[in-house]
């Protein structure tokens, strides 16, 4: 599948086949994507516990719970619970120094290593309470589970982003550190429904939300472009299809769903 498709199909499929396994094989292709995603200092503190349904004890199913679409959850073959450590943050002169050998940062090795142990790891050190209170890590974290989420497309899955209503549970019985933060659960299994979805979900205009050289000036939006986006997949028709309703009907009956 090219890279514009899977984006264009990446959206979340809420339906999935609770029958069916997924191969640990695929599990790993997602968790390889989302280790080599860019990070801020190298730091990589994204960190995942993939739960197996068939394996999991009932503790962790009730552990398992979201207040929105739970039942997706009872049903998904999978569920990987991200999480970020923050324990990686206080070793980041390690990581640091890991680019410098790597020749990824400064252009004298040893003048590097010296500009690190002289400046830049002291100020990352002192800076590090309010590092750790901005979003700049779950930001990263975010690409890690986005390049996985693309990885889980192309492979032929679906796969769905819910909040952790037990974080505190979960830390427990997934036996987190307690430098952890639980980030997400992330369902995985193959698609129940059709690969539409019922379609494109309703998003604001393209206008509203990007601007040109200032807020408020409008990125122009150009038509031949957005035509050859259209072209290669990754717009796609706008939702309710026309048969959308009859496939939610089918859904419910087959895996027992609850009307919402």
């Amino acid at each position: 599948m090219e890279l514009q498709e899977a984006i264009g199909t990446r959206r979340s499929y809420r339906f999935l086949l609770p029958h069916k396994p997924v191969e640990l094989e695929k599990i790993q292709k997602m968790l390889e994507a989302a280790r080599l995603a860019s990070f801020w200092g190298n730091v990589q503190a994204l960190r995942a516990v993939v739960v197996r349904r068939e394996h999991a004890s009932e503790e962790v199913m009730d552990a398992l719970f979201a207040l929105v679409a739970g039942f997706q959850i009872r049903r998904a073959p999978v569920v990987i619970v991200w999480y970020l450590d923050y324990a990686a943050l206080d070793v980041q002169g390690d990581r640091l120094e890991e680019l410098v050998r790597a020749r990824a940062l400064g252009v004298d090795e040893d003048a590097a290593l010296a500009f690190l142990d002289e400046t830049l790891i002291p100020f990352f050190e002192a800076a590090m309470p309010h590092i750790k209170q901005t979003g700049l890590t779950d930001l990263d974290c975010g690409q890690g589970i986005a390049q996985a989420t693309l990885v889980a497309v192309e492979q032929g899955l679906g796969t769905c982003l819910l909040g952790s209503a037990k974080a505190e549970d979960l830390k427990r019985v997934l036996s987190l550190p307690e430098t952890a933060k639980v980030l997400v659960l992330q369902c995985v299994g193959y698609p129940a429904e059709t690969r539409e979805a019922g379609g494109q979900r309703p998003r604001l205009p393209f206008e509203e939300l990007y601007s040109l050289d200032a807020c408020g000036t409008p990125f122009p939006r150009d038509p031949d472009v957005v035509q050859d986006l259209r072209d290669s997949r990754m717009l796609q028709e706008p939702a309710p299809l026309p048969w959308r309703q009859e496939e939610l009907d089918m859904l419910q009956r087959a895996l027992d769903l609850p009307d919402f």
